[in-house]
């Protein structure tokens, strides 16, 4: 197991071909709860999981020198609770990187969406070089607005996408928050 970052409470490590890496990530995914503001909740099917998303997990980006996308374990007992990314919009560039995480139900509101962010944000800004950091949530998901803000970013704009199949609520847009490395910087001097 290729860990890639540890927390207070959190372990974060490389998703694997594993059976129980695809498992996990189809119950996430298949909680419509879970995929409320992402796709309205419908059900992913298992192939999809197999051809798509894990092999997505699984892709190294050069210009980053590791994966976009880690599970995240609690430390104490190796429970899954979703996953985190942090993935170049280039990859073969770390000048902007897409922050996300998808945690499930069981894990929200104890603080783990918040912890992950913010160790996320730190390994980038000390350690990859990154400059930019990018996070975006559908306007109505207040959840994930929070634990952006938590985590230092900050409301940058509110824009409209094109939806395949409409999602409750994409009528008030989406929103992007931000934080760049010399803010970061200037946070932690105060």
């Amino acid at each position: 197991m290729h860990v890639f970052l540890e927390t207070g409470r959190l372990v974060l490590r490389a998703f694997t071909e594993a059976e129980s890496d695809v498992e996990h990530v189809y119950a996430l995914d298949n909680d419509p709860e879970v995929m409320r503001y992402l796709n309205g909740g419908r059900p992913t099917p298992l192939e999809a999981i197999r051809t798509r998303t894990l092999p997505a997990f699984l892709h190294d980006y050069p210009g980053l020198g590791t994966r976009g996308f880690w599970a995240a374990e609690k430390k104490t007992d190796g429970t899954f609770l979703g996953w985190f990314e942090l993935r170049p919009l280039d990859e073969h560039s770390v000048a902007v990187v897409e922050l996300g995480y998808r945690l499930n139900k069981a894990a929200w509101g104890k603080g783990y969406a918040t912890e992950g962010s913010r160790a996320l944000i730190d390994k980038a800004f000390t350690d990859l070089g990154v400059e930019h950091i990018t996070a975006n949530t559908m306007t109505v998901n207040a959840g994930s607005r929070r634990v952006m803000e938590k985590a230092g970013l900050t409301y940058l704009r509110t824009y409209t996408s094109t939806w395949s199949e409409r999602v409750e609520g994409c009528e008030h847009g989406e929103v992007e928050y931000v934080l760049t490395q010399s803010d970061w910087e200037n946070g932690r001097k105060q």
